[in-house]
Parts: structure tokens; C-alpha cells; sequence
């Protein structure tokens, strides 16, 4: 059996009582089995050290709603709104994809989280050529939960991403037996219609009874845009969430991403149904969408959790942003004392792993639970000084993204001291620059 051994190290555990810990943790195989002080008599010959004197250890990040198909037209589609984007932008690019730009969109979304401290994501693809996301997400050796998109109505999608119904359905279904439960879990099988405007009510309620038939989650957008929910009670009479609720969708199994615009019913339905809410601030601002009350959500019972969103919308998929931004926006509007360190770190955290159904074994350092986890280094001028700070705090407010040093996944170590083990990373930016300057020449000619 594998064993690591985390010496001297701040480590930030994340469980209930939010105990900080300073000492020694052990890994054992795929599970964290000890964590106390000197635990150097666990150790053997084979044992990997990794000296964690003035560092602090965190459970790995859960972002809840992420595109890596999109992670490829980084910087393709700013300083739009999101219907103009989708249709203009993004629509079409996601239809050029082909296998090959596919996969390196994912490696260099999956590059980026994992250098972030990300260690679990729930994703949503496009609608063609899932297998190459996958692929690369089971060798970079993240913990994901994704699904191909699913659009089956639409006016102005292109030809490549309108489906039929029954097409949409069962290639989905074929993922899900392919996929579902890969390396002993690690990897999960979700479906993903695109959002109330791109989906027909057929498609809608088959992947409500197909949620329930296989037990897994279905992840969604809704009401991210003033256009989008106005469509939407044009089409059906209500708003998306009364919507999803009425056709039978509004569960424990449903994961929505953004939920911006809602009303008081909706927000009842939330909480009602324990739906799972994903708030993407980082996106919502650079889009123009609007501020998600998170606050009274979250006062109210509500589960949220985080999530960059695609890297089109947000240009970066670091959490640490979405944490601080998370932590600063409602000030303004409920007071200083709104949305603390402590609860957005949970937000991305345990409150992530309790979202995508995880919570016993990921989420927080506990004795027993998955050893999914990262190092910060926080010895730097941004950071200092540490001497009687909250660390809590500091991660949130004053730590990056490039603190991250050491990250651990399912018991495995997938990047040491900034170099990453499972992903090649020149190769990948090398790739990504041929397959994007490939697409959009394919659709210059095009247009």
C-alpha cells in the first residue's frame, strides 16, 4: 500500500467543528489514516515525505460548475452578455470541436484546476465528441462528475449542436454505462440539458425519470439572465425554477448553476426540494448577468456551493477569485458581517462535496475520508504576515492560486511543487494553440 506522510504541517480540516490542527498527516492507499502530532514511527521505506514546516494543508476544492469543453475559447468571447455570447460566440465554436480539440481543451482546463487546488468538479460538456473529455479527465486523474450537453430545440443553434430527442438520450445513456463509476468512482456520470431554453419538455422529463432510474444528479443553468427567464415564462407561463418543479425536476439530485434571477416562490422551491445551487460570481459579473443573493439563500437553509463556470465567461477557473469574490459582494448590501471567511470556505469545500453527494468522503481532513487534498506555500509578501491571523482568512482573502504547491487526489499525488505529474503541460498549451487557430480558421470559412 501507498503511503505519503504530510510532516509539521497547518492543516485546516474542514470538519464540523472546523478544527485547525497543527502536525503530521498520514495517507494510507487512497484514504487520510492519521492525523496528529510526530507520526514519524509510521513511517517506512517506502513511505514519500513531504515537509509541510510553515505550510498549511487544505481539503481540495469542489467546483460545482464547470465547462472544460469551453477552455479552449479562453479570451474568444469577451465583453458580451450571455445570450449575444452563446449565439455569436460560443454556439459556434463549441460546434467546431472536433475529437482532438476537445481533449486539450479539457487538459487545459484540468492543468489550471488541479494547479488550483481543485480536486473534484461537476462539468458539463458539449454535445459531440464526450468521450475525448473524459479521457482526458480519467488521465489527469481529477475526481469529476460531467456529462455531454443535451439541446434538442433551438432556432438559431447550429446544425452540430441541434439533436434529436431520442439521439440525445440514448448517446447519453451509452456515456453514463461507459463512464459511470470509473476507477472505482472516481469518475461519475451526470446529465446535462443545457438549460430550459435549448431543451424540449420530452427531453426534460426523460432525464428526470432517468435521474431517478440510475441515481445520479442532473446538472443544469437557470436563471442566470433577465432574457433567459423572460423566454422561458413566455414559453411555459412560469419561471424556471417553478418550471423545472412543476415537470418534476425540482429534487435533491438537481444541481442548478447561477440562479440569479429568482423569485420568492423559486427560492422556496429551493429550499423546499433541497436543490443544490452553484454560484459562479466570477462569471456572473463578466457577463453582466447580475449578483446572486447568495446571502439570504444561504440564511435560509439553502445548499450552495462554487464554481468558476467555463473559462470563456470568467477567463481563469480559480477558485481562490470565486472564494473572495463570494465573500465581498454581498457586503454592500447585508453588511461587513455577511458571508464570512469560515462560510465561503465551506461554500467551497464540504458545502461543494455535500452538492455533488459526496460529504462522507470528500469535502474535509478527516481520518478515514478520501485523501483529496493541497499544500499552500502562503511564505510571500501577498500573504505575510502570519503571525496571530485568522488562517481561515487568510486563504480567503489574501492566498492565489500560485500558492498552491502540492496537490493530492484519490491518495495520488498529480502535482509536486508546481510541476504536474499526470498532465504534459507543454504539450497541452503547444496542442491548445494548434487546435483553437484549427477551429477558428474552420470557421472563418464558414461565415
Amino acid at each position: 500500500m501507498d503511503r505519503i506522510l504530510i510532516q509539521n504541517a497547518e492543516i485546516i480540516t474542514m470538519n464540523e467543528e472546523c478544527d485547525i490542527v497543527y502536525g503530521d498527516l498520514l495517507i494510507e492507499g487512497n484514504k487520510i489514516s492519521k492525523i496528529g502530532k510526530n507520526l514519524s514511527d509510521h513511517f517506512t521505506a517506502e513511505t514519500e515525505i513531504i515537509h509541510a514546516d510553515g505550510k498549511t494543508v487544505l481539503p481540495g476544492f469542489v467546483q460545482t460548475h464547470i465547462h472544460l469543453c469551453q477552455t479552449l475559447f479562453r479570451g474568444q468571447a469577451d465583453d458580451m452578455e450571455l445570450l449575444d455570447w452563446l449565439k455569436k460566440k460560443l454556439w459556434p465554436l463549441e460546434a467546431a470541436h472536433d475529437k482532438e480539440s476537445l481533449y486539450y481543451s479539457a487538459m487545459l482546463g484540468l492543468g489550471e484546476l488541479i494547479q488550483g487546488g481543485t480536486t473534484t468538479i461537476m462539468d458539463m460538456e458539449t454535445v459531440n465528441h464526450t468521450d475525448s473529455a473524459f479521457e482526458a479527465m480519467a488521465q489527469s486523474g481529477i475526481r469529476a462528475l460531467s456529462g455531454k450537453v443535451m439541446m434538442d430545440l433551438g432556432d438559431d443553434l447550429p446544425p452540430a449542436l441541434l439533436e434529436k430527442t431520442e439521439d440525445s438520450i440514448s448517446q447519453s445513456v451509452d456515456l453514463l454505462k461507459k463512464w459511470h463509476g470509473h476507477d472505482n468512482g472516481r469518475i461519475q456520470y451526470v446529465f446535462c440539458p443545457r438549460f430550459v431554453v435549448s431543451c424540449t419538455e420530452e427531453l426534460l422529463k426523460q432525464v428526470r425519470d432517468l435521474s431517478q432510474k440510475y441515481n445520479v444528479f442532473v446538472h443544469t443553468h437557470a436563471s442566470e439572465n433577465r432574457e433567459e427567464v423572460r423566454i422561458v415564462e413566455e414559453r411555459h407561463g412560469m419561471r424556471n425554477v417553478e418550471y423545472l418543479d412543476h415537470i418534476g425536476l425540482a429534487n435533491e439530485r438537481l444541481v442548478l448553476a447561477h440562479c440569479i434571477w429568482l423569485n420568492e416562490r423559486e427560492k422556496q422551491i429551493i429550499n423546499d426540494r433541497k436543490v443544490k445551487m452553484t454560484h459562479c460570481p466570477g462569471s456572473n459579473l463578466k457577463l453582466a448577468s447580475g449578483i446572486a443573493d447568495v446571502y439570504e439563500l444561504s440564511q435560509n437553509g439553502s445548499s450552495i456551493s462554487l464554481g468558476a463556470d467555463g473559462a470563456p465567461c470568467n477567463n481563469n477557473l480559480n477558485m481562490f477569485n470565486e472564494m473572495r469574490l463570494a465573500a465581498l459582494l454581498p457586503k454592500p448590501y447585508h453588511g461587513s458581517t455577511s458571508m464570512p471567511a469560515g462560510e465561503v470556505l465551506k461554500m467551497a469545500t464540504i458545502g461543494g462535496a455535500k452538492a455533488v453527494g459526496l460529504e462522507e468522503e470528500i469535502g474535509s481532513i478527516e481520518e478515514g475520508k478520501k485523501a483529496d487534498l493541497f499544500l499552500l506555500n502562503l511564505r510571500d509578501f501577498h500573504s505575510f504576515p502570519s503571525e496571530t491571523v485568522d488562517p481561515i482568512s487568510r486563504v480567503v482573502y489574501s492566498a492565489s492560486s500560485h500558492d498552491v504547491e502540492t496537490t493530492i487526489i484519490d491518495g495520488r499525488v498529480v502535482m509536486k511543487d508546481r510541476q504536474l505529474k499526470t498532465i504534459n503541460k507543454e504539450n497541452t498549451l503547444l496542442q491548445s494553440n494548434v487546435s483553437i487557430k484549427r477551429l477558428v480558421s474552420q470557421l472563418s470559412r464558414t461565415v
